[in-house]
């Protein structure tokens, strides 16, 4: 019996100029997604829309700095064990982690076991608590690196995307978090982290999210220091 591959089963196809892929339910979206289901849930729903929530900011920043040298899918796929291995990233906890802590962490299979990363982890929990008690808020601190829309690319065509490695923006928040103790915070770290969070939107023209994340922007309100 001769197998046949069926459309089901057909890799999707990536549009070389726009840079994006259309999904079964023929929707475009941006090409990283790659057809995965996964991928698309987090495309659709989690990447690029606002967050000021500070347990989803410690997170997010912590997690991109696990996927340091990896793919975020392989990070995505292991969130679930993140969050049982660092307390759900609530960072008063995490902040009290002791050396016992990274042990445990080296012997979980579920996660990335890098003790420079979980000990970073830690010791960004505790720096966590500072900036919360001088802004008020992660939210406030992080949100105030957010680019101004002049300093952003007029249109967000797909070879302008893959030239957004790292920004002004995201090398002075780098900057600054470093100074403040924070470790695995490089520019592109710190980029990928603006990326997701919302605080740019870098969804393609043409991807269906692009306008809805734009909508969900204009109408977020920005948190402000105390």
């Amino acid at each position: 019996m001769t197998e046949q591959t069926t459309e089901k089963d057909a890799k999707p196809v990536r549009d070389p100029v726009t840079g994006l892929i259309k999904g079964p339910d023929g929707k475009d979206r941006c090409w990283w997604y790659g057809g995965l289901d996964d991928y698309q849930a987090y495309h659709d729903t989690e990447w690029g829309w606002p967050v000021a929530d500070d347990q989803r900011l410690f997170e997010k920043i912590c997690l991109e700095g696990f996927q340091s040298g990896l793919s975020w899918l392989t990070i995505l796929r292991k969130r679930e064990a993140f969050r049982a291995a660092f307390a759900n990233f609530d960072f008063e906890k995490v902040a009290e982690f002791t050396d016992e802590d990274v042990e445990r962490c080296l012997q979980d299979a579920g996660i990335v076991r890098h003790r420079k990363k979980i000990e970073s982890t830690i010791n960004n929990a505790g720096r966590a608590l500072e900036l919360r008690d001088e802004f008020g808020s992660l939210a406030a601190y992080f949100w105030s690196f957010e680019p101004k829309p002049e300093n952003r690319p007029a249109r967000l065509d797909f070879e302008t995307a893959r030239t957004l490695g790292k920004t002004a923006e995201s090398t002075a928040l780098s900057k600054d978090l470093k100074k403040r103790g924070w470790s695995f915070v490089g520019p592109t770290t710190v980029y990928a982290f603006m990326q997701a969070m919302g605080m740019v939107n870098d969804h393609l023209e043409g991807c269906f999210c692009r306008e809805l994340v734009e909508k969900a922007r204009a109408e977020f309100v920005r948190p402000k220091s105390k």
